[in-house]
């Protein structure tokens, strides 16, 4: 602490007036120069531990704390199935005695029963056996009996089924059989179809009228309708009866043309056809046979007729 300098007034008091305190004044003390701080320098080493390290620790905890409580629960299994073991033995134990009694109270009761009777305990086993075997066989017999109604139900449901499959078999013969008849019948009908196709183109083929002397001899027949045309190549299609006929092409040098017949709402391009020559085709809801032969050639035109049967409806106007 620094020093105080008090000053005294050397003047006495002439007054009444209350001198003042004096005010004490502290210097202060200079500082001593501050030394610089010295410094120091500290290493501190830290060591790491690897994160790899730490994970592979906890893991073997881990697989330490598994192991433990499955060794615990392993022990506690083992425990309980000795205990097990131990009370079906002492059960075991308990009815081999049991049976034991039994037993001997059996041997004592047929001991008594064959003094009762007079029988030796020879004769009395032999019974005993016999009765023995006798429900072995009624046993026998009753499952063999069992075994019997069971293959005859067996049996009894295959005949069913059989029955069943040869009646359908029988039903499948008949439906073919009917199939057979019709099938001949249709037979028949096409062969007598063809033959009367047949017998038509060969007598169509052979009532052929090359000029109009022949083509009144076969109107005279009165067998067939007959329609004579005479057309001209690129005209337009002229009808006779339900047909139309045109020319497309004429070959006067070869005797040759090409002839278009609409019938049915189709037509039927005939090419190259020669003189004389029968052309047939049916037409007609109900087909008919339809003849066409040409009999005469020029040079633009061709004329012939046609033949048609004798119901074929009338031309079309």
């Amino acid at each position: 602490m620094a020093e105080k300098e008090i000053v005294k007034d050397p003047t006495p008091a002439v007054s009444p007036i209350p001198k003042l305190a004096p005010i004490a004044v502290e210097k202060p003390k200079e500082k001593a120069p501050e030394k610089a701080p010295e410094t120091v320098t500290e290493i501190i080493e830290v060591h790491k531990t690897p994160l790899w390290l730490g994970a592979f620790a906890t893991i073997a905890l881990l697989v330490s704390g598994v192991t433990a409580a499955y060794v615990f629960m392993l022990q506690s299994h083992v425990a309980a199935t000795e205990a097990s073991l131990t009370q079906a033995t002492t059960d075991n134990n308990l009815l081999k005695e049991q049976l034991n009694d039994t037993n001997l109270k059996l041997k004592a009761q047929g001991q008594a029963l064959a003094e009762k009777v007079g029988l030796t305990e020879k004769q009395l086993d032999d019974k005993s056996n016999e009765l023995v075997a006798v429900q072995k066989n009624t046993q026998a017999a009753q499952v063999a009996a069992a075994k019997l109604a069971q293959h005859q139900i067996t049996t009894d449901q295959t005949v069913e089924a059989v029955k069943t499959e040869v009646a359908a078999v029988r039903t499948d013969v008949s439906a073919v059989k009917t199939d057979v008849v019709n099938t001949q019948i249709e037979q028949q009908a096409i062969k007598k179809s063809v033959a009367k196709v047949a017998s038509d183109t060969s007598d169509l083929g052979n009532q052929i009228a090359t000029n109009r002397t022949e083509l009144k001899q076969l109107k005279a027949k009165g067998d067939r309708q007959y329609y004579e045309f005479a057309i001209e190549k690129g005209a337009p299609a002229i009808n006779l009866s339900t047909i139309k006929l045109s020319a497309k092409a004429v070959d006067e040098r070869h005797n040759k043309f090409t002839l278009v017949i609409g019938s049915d709402d189709k037509n039927i391009e005939k090419v190259n056809q020669s003189l004389d020559q029968s052309i047939q085709f049916y037409s007609g809801k109900n087909p008919q046979m339809f003849e066409v032969v040409v009999n005469g050639i020029s040079k633009r035109m061709i004329s012939g007729y046609l033949s048609v049967p004798k119901d074929a409806p009338k031309p079309i106007q």
